[in-house]
């Protein structure tokens, strides 16, 4: 299944689009370039993006009219299907700021929704100190940090937010002292099956 709006098609990556799989590797690195713990090198992006090729794995991409991939977004079930991890979402800089990562994260809903998903549920990372919730320790009040966050720089998490996701805990020291794994869900079940 496709979706097309404006010269922007969402289609999924498929393990035999050797050009769009090297294309979405270097969008990791590059998106993700000033990240710690992300993709330094194509070995390991090219590696994430095999991974996403799973049999209850989603992989889709946005790509433009010359077939150029401008954004990526995967994930994978969990709970018998009654959730999903949305992991990971990149857009290419030079197309950040235009609707492309809204448009795949919606994608991915509706792809979810269609295998009966309930729930949808991501981590983002503070590894470089962009909200409140790094470079403090978070013990033993982790609630009170998490309910009075700040964005400092740009950190995705308001992305989210604004996509109905909420916060529903951290992980502390996810991935070091002070740097938090923000974990966030959305519902994404019809009133019907509440």
């Amino acid at each position: 299944m496709e979706s097309k709006q404006h010269a922007l098609t969402i289609t999924d990556l498929f393990p035999d689009n050797e050009a769009a799989i090297q294309q979405v590797a270097q969008l990791l690195i590059d998106g993700f370039i000033h990240s710690p713990g992300a993709w330094k090198d194509m070995e390991t992006a090219l590696a994430e993006v095999h991974e996403s090729f799973g049999p209850n794995n989603i992989s889709r991409i946005a790509i433009n009219e010359q077939q150029q991939a401008l954004g990526w977004i995967a994930g994978y079930s969990a709970y018998d299907g009654n959730v999903w991890e949305l992991h990971p979402l990149v857009v290419s800089i030079a197309h950040q700021g235009q609707g492309i990562g809204r448009k795949l994260v919606l994608d991915f809903e509706e792809r979810v929704k269609e295998r009966g998903a309930l729930t949808i549920t991501l981590g983002t990372d503070d590894e470089d100190y962009r909200t409140t919730l790094s470079g403090v320790d978070l013990y033993p009040n982790i609630w009170e940090h998490i309910t009075s966050i700040k964005n400092i720089r740009r950190h995705p998490y308001e992305f989210y937010q604004k996509l109905g996701y909420v916060i529903i805990g951290v992980i502390p020291d996810a991935n070091g002292p002070g740097k938090p794994d923000i974990l966030m869900a959305k519902s994404i079940a019809s009133k019907a099956t509440r």
